[in-house]
């Protein structure tokens, strides 16, 4: 697979703020990748170094083989890119804003009504098209935005935080369709988002970057079992009757590293299976259990461990 952006000791300074610190970072071609940060980690700071809207203090940047900061307009014509906040013109339609923008990228007429034609559908849309936006609600224009990057048909997706604000439904449909999108049209898509379980549930990769350094890269399995070596296995147990004194017990369990209440349970960190031991002390308490998962490393577990870490 070859890299469709690429960046080497890339650095962005104002004054004495470092922004981003010798970032380097590799997205492949119809890879979904996670940015992850707090506010102020860096991530708007390297979004705007790879569209070419801000110049790097030093090191480089590739974005489908151009160079942003000597070849703006040819990483522009490939790049669609959704900030947080999309703008548009409210007294305009949705499909006049959509038709603005074909303009503004010199898109022949009749292929730029196809094309608005065939997004409003996808999107959802379609029946909206002739309103005007200022009657569109967030989640209807977040998905406008949605659109009006796919205008140009870009070979690059860069979303910053796409889901923000909308119920979980309307997040939900935000996801699929650019999974959908990057699936079937093979595109390369740049996430940024606070959301990690959204994050987890989509992206091939993530990187981790807090005060402009980048502190973890990988597959979120991967970073898991980096950080968690001694916590191999994670175990949520539920049990109905009266469990007094089996937290306590648990805990003295041989292997039991960690243990956390839940509402009708305990979350167990363990260095090894400790199952069966779990099994017979709940059997000798004549207890009832609802449930026994063994459940994986989050990427919200892996976030905050290398966020405190950094």
């Amino acid at each position: 697979m070859s890299a469709v952006i690429e960046t080497s000791g890339l650095t962005k300074r104002y004054r004495d703020l470092v922004a981003v610190n010798d970032l380097d970072l590799r997205v492949e071609e119809g890879e979904i990748f996670g940015f992850l940060g707090p506010n102020g980690a860096g991530k708007t700071t390297t979004i705007l170094m790879l569209l070419g809207l801000s110049e790097p203090t030093s090191g480089n940047a590739r974005v489908c083989g151009f160079d942003p900061t000597r070849d703006p307009l040819e990483v522009k014509r490939r790049v669609g890119y959704l900030p947080e906040n999309p703008g548009f013109y409210d007294d305009l339609s949705g499909g006049e804003n959509l038709l603005y923008i074909a303009r503004l990228n010199r898109i022949p007429e009749t292929e730029a009504h196809r094309r608005i034609v065939r997004l409003l559908e996808q999107i959802g849309l379609g029946n909206d098209g002739d309103r005007a936006v200022r009657e569109y609600s967030r989640g209807m224009k977040q998905r406008l935005g949605i659109a009006e990057v796919l205008v140009k048909e870009p070979r690059v997706l860069i979303l910053d935080e796409p889901t923000l604000g909308l119920d979980p439904d309307g997040a939900a449909r935000i996801l699929e369709m650019i999974m959908g999108l990057s699936r079937e049209h093979g595109l390369t898509v740049l996430l940024s988002s606070h959301l990690l379980h959204q994050v987890q549930q989509m992206c091939h990769r993530v990187g981790i970057i807090v005060k402009g350094k980048l502190i973890a890269l990988g597959k979120v399995d991967q970073l898991g079992s980096a950080i968690f070596k001694e916590r191999q296995w994670n175990f949520l147990v539920e049990v109905e009757g009266r469990a007094d004194g089996l937290e306590s017990e648990l805990r003295e369990l041989p292997g039991v590293a960690d243990i956390e209440p839940r509402s009708r349970g305990w979350f167990l960190r363990c260095v090894r299976d400790v199952r069966p031991e779990m099994l017979s002390l709940v059997s000798r308490k004549g207890l009832s259990l609802l449930q026994l998962r063994s459940e994986d490393a989050t990427l919200e577990d892996i976030y905050l461990k290398y966020f405190r870490e950094a």
